[in-house]
């Protein structure tokens, strides 16, 4: 019996210490601007476990660091989701897409394409 509970114990340690707690990660979430930007980075951030979340304009790509102990990236991306950004694994409400900013629509090709001008005058 001892030994059933040792082994059982040993099972939880193993487990509890094999999450990260400075977990890294990307994923790819939609937008098109600089609001689009706080956006995001503002929603990652708010999810209990996120130490970092920085997203990029021109890729796409938001890099994480997360405790995997408190959070995951499926409740990470629901929190996204939520603010009117899809990410690969999960859509935007209607309702909360048509909240964003009028600039922000990035399913609008042409407010995409806006943005695009607007970079090559930047540049």
């Amino acid at each position: 019996m001892k030994n059933v509970i040792l082994i059982i114990t040993v099972m939880f340690t193993t487990m509890a210490f094999a999450q990260n707690k400075n977990a890294k990660a990307s994923m790819e979430v939609d937008g098109v601007c600089g609001m689009c930007k706080e956006r995001i980075e503002k929603a990652a951030i708010r999810t209990k476990g996120v130490k970092s979340a920085v997203w990029s304009i021109d890729t796409h790509e938001l890099k994480l660091i997360y405790d995997e102990r408190k959070t995951d990236l499926k409740t990470i991306s629901k929190n996204i989701a939520a603010v009117g950004h899809d990410t690969k694994e999960i859509k935007a409400t209607d309702e909360a897409y048509n909240a964003v900013h009028a600039c922000c629509r990035y399913r609008d090709k042409e407010i995409i394409e806006d943005h695009k001008e607007t970079k090559k005058k930047d540049n």
